[in-house]
């Protein structure tokens, strides 16, 4: 009988920073141990200032933890340098942020490509039909040639989505997605999440103040005082 692996694995890990000029350490994170496996919908919630968005970098490998261990698709990352931890991230996490980041002299479909720049092996004329088809699946398929600042804030989030899942990515990150839209947009994006999640077996951490959108996850769980605790 096979043993199902997490795609990404957090044993004892904890976070602690130091105050500028004081010996004190503040303690973000205490020893969080939670799995996340191939095709689960999870939220983390929580009050703000207590870790939610340090725990998703850490997940992400954005971040690194004091200490502890994470483990992505089995690999550790502490045995990694750098540049490993970087290829493997562009190549199977996919990040979603409250601002949607793109860079504003580049037009959707080109801030949807800018995550493959780095793999020259499969060509460019695959991944713009992959673009387009990704954006037409999201409802951006007549918005391709159009600028950020010609974009609403939810059709931003619907791009960082697209790019986000440009190089097929293992699990979906997203950090306060619906933070800064309307109640229709939120709506929105937190339906295309779950969408895809149903759809491609990714799975999917949201990091939220929204009830509605953690409400939408098949698991919820939430930080307090560094501590982690599975709401259901």
């Amino acid at each position: 009988m096979s043993v199902e692996i997490p795609v990404i694995d957090l044993k004892s890990v904890k976070k602690y920073y130091s105050r500028l000029n004081e010996k004190n350490e503040v303690s973000v994170l205490r020893g969080i141990d939670l799995s996340v496996y191939k095709g689960e919908s999870i939220a983390v919630t929580g009050p703000s200032g207590s870790g939610k968005s340090t725990l998703l970098n850490i997940m992400g490998t954005l971040d690194k933890p004091t200490s502890g261990e994470v483990f992505l698709l089995e690999q550790e990352l502490g045995t990694l340098t750098d540049d490993e931890i970087s290829l493997l991230r562009n190549r199977k996490i996919g990040f979603i942020f409250q601002e949607s980041h793109m860079l504003p002299q580049c037009t959707a479909i080109e801030n949807v490509l800018l995550p493959t720049i780095p793999f020259p092996e499969k060509s460019g004329n695959d991944y713009e039909k992959k673009a387009q088809d990704l954006l037409d699946y999201v409802g951006l398929g007549d918005r391709i040639d159009h600028y950020p600042y010609e974009l609403s804030g939810g059709e931003l989030m619907r791009l960082a989505v697209v790019r986000a899942l440009i190089n097929d990515p293992v699990i979906l990150l997203a950090d306060e997605p619906t933070g800064s839209l309307d109640n229709e947009s939120s709506k929105v994006i937190g339906e295309l999440l779950m969408k895809l999640n149903r759809e491609t077996g990714m799975s999917l951490v949201t990091v939220t103040h929204s009830s509605d959108l953690s409400g939408m996850m098949n698991i919820e769980y939430k930080l307090v005082d560094g501590s982690i605790q599975k709401v259901r």
